[in-house]
C-alpha cells in the first residue's frame, strides 16, 4: 500500500515581477516563495492504477517527483508498506520506476545500451538484464529498434524506451507522468497494454494524464490536484457519481467544489 499524506513544497523566486501575469495572479505565490504543492494526500493500493488529474500547473509533476525522491518535499510522508521511502531515498529508488515528462535517452546509445546503463546503476546481473530487456523488449514492441542510436527515435520509440527503462529493475511500484504523452494512437495503446499488464501482476501505478479515457479504461482510483491541493481522492465510480457519469463534468466540479470535509472516499486539504 502506498500513502501520501500532506505533501508540500515551495520554491524560491529570485524575481516575482518578472513571472508571467497569470503565474503572478496565482495565490500560491507568496512573497518569493511559489508553493506549487500545498497539501496533498492520497492513498494506493497493491495491483491499483491511480489517475493523478489536474488542470496544467496544478502540481501534479512537482508531486510526482517528489513520490520519486527525485525532489525533496518540505513537509509530508510517502509510505510504501509502511515504510517511509523519504527518509532512505536508495531504498525509494531500488522500490520506485519512475519515468519524467521528458525520457532524458542518451542519443549516442542504442536503446538497448540505455536501458543496460540504467540496470548496471541497480545492480544487476549481466544475465537477468539480457533476460529483463527480451521481457520487455516483447512487451512494449522494442524489437525493431532497440539497437539503433536513441538520437534517430520517433517520439513514441522514445518514449517506450524510457518506459523500459524506468522498469528494468521490476520496482514494487510505477510512476509515469503522462506517458502517452505525444504518442500516436498505436504507440499510445502499448503504452496503456503495458500499464494493464503491471495492474495484472500486482503492481501498483501512478499516473498523470490529461486524457479521461485512459482513467476509464485503466483505473480503480482518480485523485484530483487543483492549485497544490488534492481536492478528491476516491475510486473511480466516485469520481463518475460527482456528474452522474460524465468524467469531463466530475473533473471541473472537483477542482470547482472547495474542500471542508473529509469521508471515507475523499482526502481534502486546504484550499
Amino acid at each position: 500500500m502506498i500513502e501520501i499524506k500532506q505533501l508540500a513544497k515551495k520554491f524560491k523566486v529570485e524575481n516575482p515581477k518578472k513571472l508571467s501575469e497569470q503565474a503572478q495572479k496565482d495565490p500560491r505565490l507568496k512573497g518569493r516563495f511559489f508553493h506549487s504543492v500545498k497539501d496533498v494526500s492520497f492513498t494506493c493500493q497493491t495491483g491499483q492504477v491511480l489517475g493523478l488529474l489536474g488542470p496544467n500547473g496544478a502540481g501534479k509533476t512537482t508531486t510526482l517527483r517528489m513520490l520519486s525522491t527525485a525532489l525533496t518535499p518540505d513537509s509530508g510522508s510517502v509510505l510504501i508498506d509502511s515504510q517511509d521511502v523519504l527518509s532512505n531515498p536508495v531504498l525509494a529508488r531500488k522500490t520506485i520506476g519512475f519515468l519524467s515528462g521528458t525520457t532524458g535517452l542518451y542519443g549516442r546509445l542504442t536503446g538497448r545500451e540505455n536501458i543496460q546503463y540504467f540496470a548496471q546503476l541497480h545492480g544487476m546481473s549481466k544475465h537477468n538484464t539480457s533476460t529483463r530487456i527480451q521481457e520487455l523488449a516483447d512487451l512494449l514492441e522494442l524489437h525493431s529498434f532497440l539497437d539503433r542510436r536513441s538520437d534517430t527515435y520517433s517520439t513514441g520509440m522514445k518514449q517506450k524506451t524510457a518506459i523500459a527503462r524506468a522498469v528494468i529493475h521490476s520496482p514494487k511500484l510505477v510512476i509515469l507522468d503522462e506517458p502517452t504523452s505525444g504518442l500516436d494512437i498505436m504507440a499510445a495503446q502499448t503504452v496503456l497494454d503495458f500499464i494493464r499488464g503491471l495492474k495484472e501482476r500486482g503492481t501498483p501505478v501512478i499516473f498523470s494524464t490529461h486524457h479521461l479515457e485512459e482513467v476509464n479504461e485503466l483505473c480503480e482510483r482518480v485523485v484530483v490536484i487543483d492549485q497544490g491541493v488534492s481536492q478528491f481522492d476516491g475510486t473511480l465510480d466516485d469520481f463518475k457519481g460527482l456528474a452522474n457519469g460524465s468524467l469531463s463534468r466530475a473533473f471541473l466540479t472537483a477542482i470547482q467544489q472547495q474542500p471542508a470535509s473529509q469521508h471515507d472516499s475523499h482526502t481534502q486539504g486546504e484550499g
